[in-house]
């Protein structure tokens, strides 16, 4: 079985009352860096544009946002003028969502070139300073960074209700967000997710509330990242874990890795009557092989074996 001991020591302490400010429970890390949001940002846009030129989202959700709301405010600053960011636990910090708003408002005003190459690669569709100035060209950016805009951007992110004081932006932090009931039906133009997805307990719930609240016509980008987070010696080893074992591993963590196939995410989107229109994955067979899979895993394609992640887009039907 290749799991650390220590996955099972804290997954065994999430459980007794009184550990979560012991570092048993951490944050979700990773969106605490403009740098880090700003590239995540840069891809999904870059990759969308490619299957939808000359679309320009107004209404943004995403799906997790974690440690700050950079992603999201990159939407805005590329042109959006309401964000909806949707979590399971409370982040949000006011000062410091502000400050990474500043550093990415240095970023996109200097059209800085996209961070890490990191996988997949969007290379090919950015200009020679590595920006996508495709998507995000000098008209686009010249009205959605203009001064008064962003000073409503920033009474948007420091007012209690989320909206700038003239009503034309919004920056909404929705904690729980619930599968059903929050989001208005047909009111989003694209939801985003990064790394996220894989944690999520009811996927097919979320994929039917994502898939609710786009409009017809609307697009859905997700990166999901397969891999066991660093709880394995091999990248998927989690899956030679007997159902008993992955219980105490998983505990009473808020959140923790579903183990879900790309199939099944797949599979997900489509009922949901979601149309794919881009379907990547980075494959790896240098993890666990088949002989060592737990009972659970043994009849799984070669594909869901080996993929280490994935990034999907897919359009809701006009």
């Amino acid at each position: 079985m290749d799991v650390h001991a220590r996955t099972l020591v804290r997954g065994a302490l999430s459980c007794v009352p009184g550990l979560k400010g012991l570092g048993v429970i951490h944050a979700t890390g990773g969106t605490n860096s403009a740098s880090y949001c700003y590239g995540v940002w840069l891809k999904h846009v870059a990759l969308l544009w490619e299957v939808a030129p000359g679309y320009s989202p107004r209404t943004v959700a995403e799906l997790g946002p974690g440690d700050s709301l950079g992603t999201g405010l990159a939407a805005v600053l590329s042109g959006a003028d309401h964000y909806l960011a949707l979590d399971v636990m409370a982040y949000n910090n006011v000062d410091y969502n502000l400050r990474i708003f500043e550093e990415l408002v240095e970023l996109f005003s200097s059209r800085a070139p996209r961070p890490t190459k990191g996988w997949p690669d969007f290379d090919p569709l950015l200009d020679e300073n590595l920006f996508p100035s495709s998507a995000l060209s000098e008209d686009r950016l010249r009205s959605s960074l203009a001064p008064e805009r962003l000073e409503r951007i920033r009474d948007a992110i420091g007012s209690p209700d989320g909206n700038s004081r003239d009503g034309s932006i919004s920056v909404n932090y929705i904690v729980p967000w619930s599968e059903s009931s929050i989001l208005r039906p047909e009111s989003v133009d694209l939801v985003i997710s990064h790394s996220v997805l894989e944690h999520v307990n009811e996927l097919d719930l979320t994929y039917a509330a994502l898939s609710r609240c786009l409009k017809p016509g609307a697009y859905t980008s997700h990166q999901i990242d397969l891999s066991g987070h660093g709880m394995s010696t091999r990248w998927n080893g989690y899956r030679t874990c007997p159902e008993w074992v992955w219980r105490i591993a998983r505990g009473r963590r808020p959140f923790f890795i579903n183990r879900e196939p790309p199939s099944r995410h797949i599979q997900s989107l489509r009922s949901h009557e979601l149309q794919i229109v881009r379907e990547l994955f980075n494959m790896n067979d240098e993890g666990v092989g088949r002989e060592e899979l737990a009972p659970r895993w043994r009849a799984i394609s070669d594909h869901d074996l080996w993929c280490m992640s994935m990034f999907v887009q897919a359009r809701k039907p006009s």
